[in-house]
């Protein structure tokens, strides 16, 4: 094959110039590519390979990437017509481990004499920044939708009056108990009647999309019969291309508890009764309040006439205090010596002075205990000035923030930055202290995010609200805020959890479920959806016999290859134990549905190094399609396609299959088979054939060979090879085996009493029963019943049952042997048995395959093949010393050519077909 790098592409071709034309603008930065089915040329333009990555390698290398990557165009382009276009987009990994998107769009052209296409002109181009960007936008459509779910906000979207959408929030703020018992109802129903007319004047104000109603106290109807108070923001929006309005409500009820008792407290604070004083010039009291009593202890006739400063227990100078601005803090005492915190305000009145001395003790006292209080707070408290400035931050503050006081008091809070939830960085002027400071309302429970001089990120939950909320323009606001890192993170683990698998961090059968429903409901769907339904072959095995440990990591190497063999925007999940599906839409063609399979299986296929151990696994998949109005939900779905998996397992494992409803139907009976073939053995439903085999120099039977036969009540005789494989997939094997091992041993034995022969038997052993630990145990107890020799008995076991775990089978028939039974290897050929091999097993007999001997019936050159192979097969049997039984012997020409090659013994319809045992006998059997 040719590679070429060089502008003259179209050189020799009989194709029209505006062909590459065509191609060329349909992708930017394209390069020029063709193949000749023909002559198996490929040649390119330049740049080719630097969009594999592979500027420094060799043509060679190059054309077989190339060829690699448009393979599935190729063999589709073989079939087509010419002036076919296809378009193909691959992943590929360049040799430095990037992994880049290439697009291939081509026509197929043809040749001169040729009835289809001769080859392919197309184009290749990088187009890994398209789908870094689809990712992109894939990504932040999943955190706005956690956003939302997540919320602790109650989030609903009402359209012409009606809830069309509501978070969990919203379901628990309402007391509904599900989204759907909300959806369709007027939003009224949720509203208390006082505040529906503010409401609906709320929302004719938001004339634009993207308008924001002021937050505004609701009363919201629960379903439950009771109340509550939310903030409500209204937001102009779209649902689905129709205007809608998205409302947001915060839960207040406890904000406004908050409210009450702090109002209860300033009411009392702003009654406490000062006591008022009044003195001559020298401080002599000429009049003594009720409220002076109280405070100071002496009765208002003890204090007439006496000098002030005596009465309060400690000096005070009226006109020093005058003079100093008319207000001092003082410590006074009362009558009984007790110490009272005083503030004393003074004024000039007529002759003498007029004093007002409010009793802070309390005050002080409580402003003491809050300080406490505050300080030992988990929740951080920092109080904003007006001019913006931190003026206070207790030690919580300190430790969540990772700042010490010092370095927030005096400054502003915008210098230490928060992000939203969406990682946006918060704007100064949107700070919750300084929106409050602005508006003079509160901001509560937002979610937000700090930075810590350490680099640790913290989530706080964060409300301000005005320090005096009586005052007309806040003197100070108040910011508390909780961390909630811990709490988010759990709650994002545990939402995780509910819809992804433990084990393999893939989507569970609950999330699988919930995306192929959204996918198959998405309104005006084009797009087919195909359902894969994957299952591991022989994982059992693996589980068995390496244990669990290792099972585990064969299932999340499993799981990570699915993931990283289809797109990002494809579902990937584990449905259970050994189980897979992927879901993928626009895959709706054969070609590119086989072309996906296959890309799997080669990622499963791959070796896998586990423990020190080398495994290599594969799977059965079942494919289901559903085009667009397809009614199937998204479980009849999965139900179908594990009905098609379940048909590519019993054709041989390794294989797919795609859902039909004849499929479906045969599933159907197989499983009705299967139940009804319970109940065949204690209803005598199963009976056996005897096959003669006989000496082929002789003709002579020295043996028969049971054969299992069911006649179903309903359906007739049910041909084994339906019955035996469903016997094989279930527990049914052992049952059925013993069964047919005790009743032949029991028939034939009776047959060589009765007849004085030494005919031998031949029973069949699936690769089932050679893992029961009953089986020797059951022969021995079979024979010894039946009062047959054990060596009148030969046990057949397939070559491939053998070749499954070699080593336990050894272990196995040497067990049997020791018993004194015959063994033989059924349908040799059809392996990957050696010679080797066979020495190490204690096997006495050799059964040559019958698609061997049928080979002896075809034409000339294929005859002589099947004779060299039989000669072969009887050649290296009989050099270890073992009988060979050719299967298959349907005529005279079989016969005459087995004696030729020396085959010891032959069975098949030449020399007698399957019999009950009654007629073994009869017709010169």
């Amino acid at each position: 094959m040719e590679a070429h790098d060089y502008s003259g592409l179209l050189l020799g071709r009989d194709l029209r110039q505006g062909l590459a034309v065509d191609l060329a603008l349909s992708v930017d930065s394209a390069v020029l590519w063709s193949v000749d089915f023909t002559d198996g040329s490929v040649t390119w333009t330049p740049g080719l390979a630097d969009i594999f990555g592979l500027s420094d390698y060799a043509e060679r290398s190059i054309t077989e990437v190339l060829l690699d990557l448009i393979e599935p165009m190729a063999l589709a382009a073989r079939s087509a017509p010419v002036w076919e276009d296809f378009d193909l987009e691959q992943r590929h990994e360049t040799p430095e481990g990037d992994t880049r998107w290439i697009r291939f769009r081509a026509r197929s052209f043809g040749v001169t004499g040729a009835s289809g296409a001769g080859g392919l002109l197309g184009i290749a181009a990088d187009v890994s920044e398209r789908h870094a960007d689809r990712q992109a936008l894939a990504d932040l459509a999943d955190r706005y939708r956690l956003l939302v779910e997540l919320s602790p906000d109650a989030i609903c979207v009402h359209e012409a009056g009606r809830i069309v959408y509501a978070n969990p929030a919203a379901v628990r703020f309402s007391a509904s108990g599900t989204a759907e018992a909300m959806l369709g109802r007027p939003i009224t129903d949720f509203v208390d009647p006082y505040s529906v007319p503010d409401m609906l004047r709320r929302i004719e104000s938001l004339t634009g999309p993207g308008s924001t109603s002021e937050p505004t106290e609701v009363l919201l109807k629960r379903a439950d019969g009771d109340t509550m108070v939310v903030e409500s923001v209204s937001v102009r929006t779209t649902w689905e291309g129709r205007p809608a309005f998205q409302v947001i409500m915060r839960d207040v009820t406890a904000q406004k508890a908050a409210e009450a008792a702090l109002h209860y407290q300033a009411a009392l604070v702003s009654h406490v009764s000062d006591a008022i004083i009044a003195t001559t010039a020298d401080g002599v009291v000429t009049s003594w309040n009720p409220a002076a009593e109280s405070v100071y202890g002496h009765a208002a006739a003890d204090a007439l006439g006496r000098d002030v400063a005596g009465l309060v227990g400690a000096p005070l100078d009226p006109g020093g205090i005058v003079d100093a601005g008319g207000v001092v803090q003082a410590t006074h005492r009362r009558a009984d010596g007790t110490p009272l915190a005083i503030r004393v305000s003074a004024a000039e009145m007529n002759a003498g002075y007029v004093l007002v001395c409010a009793d802070e003790t309390a005050r002080r006292e409580a402003e003491q205990r809050f300080s406490t209080v505050v300080t030992a707070l988990d929740e951080g408290v920092v109080v904003v000035g007006r001019d913006g400035r931190v003026e206070s931050a207790n030690p919580a503050a300190t430790r969540i923030l990772g700042l010490p006081a010092e370095q927030m008091v005096g400054r502003s809070p915008t210098r230490f930055p928060l992000y939203d939830e969406s990682g946006a960085r918060v704007p100064k002027e949107d700070y919750p202290s300084a929106r409050t400071l602005r508006t003079g309302q509160p901001n509560n429970g937002r979610v937000l995010r700090a930075e810590r001089p350490d680099g640790r990120s913290v989530w706080l939950s964060m409300s301000c609200r005005p320090l005096d909320p009586e005052a007309r323009e806040p003197s100070a606001v108040v910011t508390s805020f909780t961390d909630i890192t811990e709490r988010r993170a759990i709650g994002e683990q545990l939402a995780h959890d509910a819809t992804h698998d433990p084990l393999t961090g893939l989507a569970n059968r609950t999330l699988v479920l919930e995306r192929l429903t959204a996918a198959l409901r998405t309104p005006g769907r084009v797009d087919t959806a195909c359902v894969l339904f994957i299952d591991l072959d022989k994982f059992k095995v693996i589980n068995d016999s390496l244990g669990h440990s290792v099972g585990d990591k064969v299932l999340r190497i499993a799981a990570r290859r699915l993931r990283h063999s289809v797109r990002s925007t494809e579902v990937v999940g584990r449905l259970g134990g050994d189980e897979f599906a992927v879901i993928t839409l626009g895959a709706g063609e054969p070609a590119e549905i086989h072309a996906l399979i296959h890309h799997l299986r080669e990622a499963l296929t791959e070796p896998i190094s586990v423990d020190g151990r080398h495994l290599r696994i594969d799977a059965s998949i079942g494919v289901v399609t559903a085009r667009p109005g397809d009614r199937r939900s998204a479980e009849d779905l999965i139900r179908d396609a594990d009905v098609a998996m379940y048909q590519a397992k019993t054709r041989g494992r390794g294989r797919y299959e795609f859902f039909d409803v004849e499929l479906r139907e045969r599933v159907q009976r197989q499983l009705r088979l299967e139940q009804d073939l319970r109940a065949a053995v204690p209803d005598g439903q199963l009976w056996l054939a005897y096959q003669p085999i006989v000496d082929v120099g002789t003709d002579r039977p020295v043996s028969v060979e049971a054969l299992l036969r069911w006649t179903h009540p309903v359906h007739g005789v049910v041909p084994p090879a339906e019955f035996i494989p469903l016997a094989e997939e279930s527990d049914l094997i052992n049952i059925i085996g013993d069964h047919m091992l005790r009743t032949a041993t029991q028939e034939v034995a009776e047959l060589r009493a009765r007849h004085g022969t030494d005919l031998r038997l031949a029973v069949n052993l699936s690769a089932r029963q050679l893992d029961d630990a009953a089986l020797v145990p059951a022969v021995h107890d079979a024979l010894r019943a039946a009062g047959l020799p054990p060596d009148a008995l030969c046990l057949e076991i397939t070559e491939s049952a053998l070749m499954r775990e070699p080593q336990t089978a050894a272990e196995v028939l040497s067990a049997l042997r020791g018993l004194g039974v015959r063994l033989a290897i059924d349908d040799f050929g059809t392996g990957y048995s050696s010679l080797a091999q066979l020495r190490r097993l204690p096997l006495d007999t050799l059964k040559v395959d019958r698609s061997f001997v049928f080979g002896l019936g075809e034409p000339e050159e294929r005859a002589k093949d099947a004779e060299a192979i039989i000669a072969s097969i009887v050649a290296m049997a009989h050099a270890v010393g073992l009988t060979v039984i050719a299967e298959g012997a349907e005529n005279e020409r079989h016969a005459r050519i087995l004696r030729k090659l020396e085959c010891d013994q032959a069975q098949g319809y030449h020399f007698g077909k399957p019999v009950p045992a009654a007629n073994l006998f009869r017709d010169g059997q």
